[in-house]
């Protein structure tokens, strides 16, 4: 069995607050759990779409997006587990390679959501490792906050796909839910794009 390791020290809330600041017209799909949680708790907003139930989802929807809003800067927030269970998604995005796509994995080492115990990534697979394997353009490894300012305007700038694992600390925070009614977050989203209720 590989050795344990942790995932980091970075406090997930601030990172993300940090990555949120001064958004602009970026558009934000959550993974489920602590990711949607994190991104509530910097505020919630018209242009969140946030995942419940959809395991393993978040990147494809951030591709999907992404190609059909090539005008708007789309940021994927997720975490290390949730992104294990669409690992293949990591591929087929990396062939499509949208400039406006950014994909953040916030790394705790754990699976967070059901009980702590060590994820994949715990025990030695590193994301950052792998995009650049399969060819990511752009791959960010971000230890401290000095990292968080230079991934917020690379998202920003739309210049190229790019992936960032943030090595936050193994924690779990109080909640902060956002909405559960998807019908209602579907349609708000739509909306905020420019489109009507469906």
């Amino acid at each position: 069995m590989a050795e344990m390791t942790a995932g980091g020290t970075l406090d997930r809330r601030a990172v993300v607050a940090g990555l949120l600041r001064d958004r602009g017209e970026l558009l934000v799909i959550t993974g489920l759990g602590s990711p949607s949680y994190d991104v509530m708790a910097a505020g919630d907003h018209d242009g969140n779409f946030y995942l419940w139930a959809a395991m393993g989802s978040a990147a494809m929807v951030g591709l999907g997006l992404a190609l059909a809003r090539p005008d708007r800067p789309v940021m994927v927030v997720t975490g290390d587990g949730e992104q294990l269970m669409g690992f293949g998604a990591l591929a087929t995005i990396a062939l499509r390679a949208p400039r406006n796509l950014s994909i953040v994995i916030l790394d705790n080492g754990h699976f967070g959501e059901t009980g702590m115990q060590p994820s994949h990534a715990g025990q030695g697979l590193e994301f950052s490792r792998v995009a650049e394997a399969i060819g990511f353009p752009k791959v960010d490894l971000v230890t401290d906050m000095q990292g968080v300012p230079p991934l917020r305007q690379r998202v920003q700038a739309c210049e190229s796909l790019n992936l960032a694992v943030v090595k936050i600390a193994a924690e779990n925070l109080p909640r902060a839910l956002p909405p559960r009614d998807g019908v209602h977050v579907k349609n708000r989203f739509r909306m905020a794009l420019g489109h009507a209720p469906a």
